[in-house]
């Protein structure tokens, strides 16, 4: 008698990434838009700037697609000059990737055996779990202090002889929170010499408290790595352009591992033009930060606990009414970013954008 029955389909991936949260994107404004029969939504999950490419980048990279048949610089080297000029460091020290999460995911490859241990704040940034799973290391989370801020004490203290790498997220994703200078100085004294301690800087350029330090001044450390990203304040979140600056044996080994052309030609075309544009990019920043704090304040009318933001978002600590209150957003065509049982990330739009996002917030909260 023939066995016409379907064997069971075997295991192909690993099982414990069953467990792992998916990263969670934006939602798109234009499916919004016609489930609710509106003109348009506004999207204020996904930290972008709002005011379009910067001069010259639309047609630098137009004049890049017209090589796309052939492969872009592997070395990245005149992007990798420019940002050697700008921050004053020296090439070697620079290495570029997909965005700064990438080389985060590089830089947990190139320090993390399986088993290794990967310490951060949590909450913070949603990729570091992922990110420390598909590595193999051992996520160690760190809850936030009160103030949804970073617990450095605490953090430093986690560290064992199994930890080969640190994060720390400053300004924190999602709650905007920051880290100063004296308690991260503390902290850089406290890790051992031989843990990578990984600022990781994405929203730098938002930052107006003179007490939070510049990742960078501490980039002599033989053991500390910074991450900055293009895509947030200099516009090119589409282009996806991070790039980190470490001792030369640590951005080599990163060059070593990263996926070869992942930084593409028109990604790097759009950086070069855009990197031309910094006093537009400063402009720009201030017109985020004055509403950031008009938002904050009139937040606080309503959620007193809202912590001040070092980013072009705001955090509301709303706990397990995160999620209703996203839908409450949603039905009047708002976009934002609930994190289930914890709070929700708004992101700082225009002040037109701005307005609606607070008109909701008080329907769902007044």
């Amino acid at each position: 008698m023939t066995d016409t029955g379907r064997r069971p389909t075997p295991r192909l991936t690993r099982a414990d990434l069953d467990a792992l949260p998916n990263y969670v994107p934006g939602r798109s404004p234009a499916d919004l838009a016609r489930e609710l029969g509106l003109p348009e939504a506004i999207k204020l999950a996904s930290n972008e700037v709002p005011y379009g490419p910067l001069p010259g980048v639309v047609e630098a990279v137009a004049e890049a697609v017209a090589g796309v048949h052939r492969y872009p610089d592997m070395g990245v080297v005149a992007l990798r000059q420019a940002l050697a000029d700008r921050y004053d460091v020296d090439p070697d020290r620079i290495a570029t990737g997909c965005g700064s999460v990438a080389l985060a995911e590089h830089l947990v490859r190139t320090t993390c055996l399986p088993g290794d241990e990967l310490v951060y704040s949590w909450r913070s940034f949603e990729a570091y779990p992922i990110i420390a799973a598909t590595s193999g290391a051992t996520s160690v989370q760190v809850p936030n202090e009160a103030g949804h801020g970073h617990d450095l004490s605490a953090m430093a203290t986690a560290v064992t002889d199994r930890t080969r790498m640190i994060l720390v997220c400053n300004p924190n994703n999602p709650t905007g929170t920051a880290v100063r200078r004296a308690e991260l100085d503390r902290f850089l004294d406290a890790v051992p010499d031989d843990v990578l301690v990984v600022i990781d800087e994405a929203y730098r350029e938002f930052v107006t408290d003179p007490e939070v330090p510049d990742g960078l001044t501490y980039a002599d450390r033989p053991n500390v790595a910074v991450l900055r990203t293009l895509s947030k304040a200099w516009g090119l979140a589409g282009l996806r352009v991070g790039f980190l600056v470490a001792q030369p044996q640590v951005a080599a080994a990163v060059r070593k591992v990263v996926t070869p052309f992942s930084t593409s030609m028109a990604a790097q075309a759009g950086a070069l033009a855009a990197l031309a544009q910094a006093d537009e990019v400063q402009r720009r920043c201030a017109l985020v930060v004055a509403e950031r704090d008009r938002v904050t304040e009139a937040l606080r009318k309503l959620v007193p606990d809202v912590p001040t933001s070092q980013a072009n978002f705001v955090w509301l600590p709303l706990g397990d009414r995160a999620l209703a209150f996203g839908k409450a957003c949603e039905s009047r065509g708002v976009i934002v970013r609930p994190f289930a049982g914890d709070g929700v990330r708004v992101t700082i739009g225009t002040p037109e954008e701005n307005d609606a996002f607070l008109a909701a917030a008080e329907s769902a909260l007044g």
